[in-house]
């Protein structure tokens, strides 16, 4: 899985973005140009899998973009605006489903306890 952030800037009508922690660099005309590009760039390092990608203002003229490849993705944006995070891939969310339904059974058998029941 590989996730990529960039810092985005905005001179007159041109963006550019640097990778925030590695060597990646882009520009484009437009913010949807450069989100193209960034799109482009991120998958030409050899990562597969399923793609989201982010665009997020900081200030009109500044942005934060994120593309992730691979890892299970809850929503894909792809061209723009924002939003949308990876989901928990296995393990916490696995985790979290057992513990509801104990809290159900929980709750079920504290109601028998009482000795009547709502729906009587």
């Amino acid at each position: 899985m590989g996730v990529y952030t960039f810092i985005c800037k905005k001179s007159g009508s041109a963006w550019s973005a640097k990778q925030h922690d590695g060597d990646l660099e882009c520009s484009g005309d437009s913010e949807h140009s450069l989100q193209n590009q960034l799109l482009q760039t991120a998958l030409k390092t050899g990562d597969s899998g399923s793609v989201q990608s982010s665009f997020s203002y900081i200030t009109p003229s500044s942005a934060v973009a994120q593309v992730i490849i691979g890892g299970a993705v809850a929503a894909s944006f792809v061209g723009g605006g924002g939003g949308g995070a990876a989901a928990p891939s296995g393990g916490a969310a696995a985790a979290e489903a057992p513990k509801e339904e104990k809290k159900a059974e929980k709750e079920e058998s504290e109601d028998e306890d009482m000795g009547f029941s709502l729906f009587d």
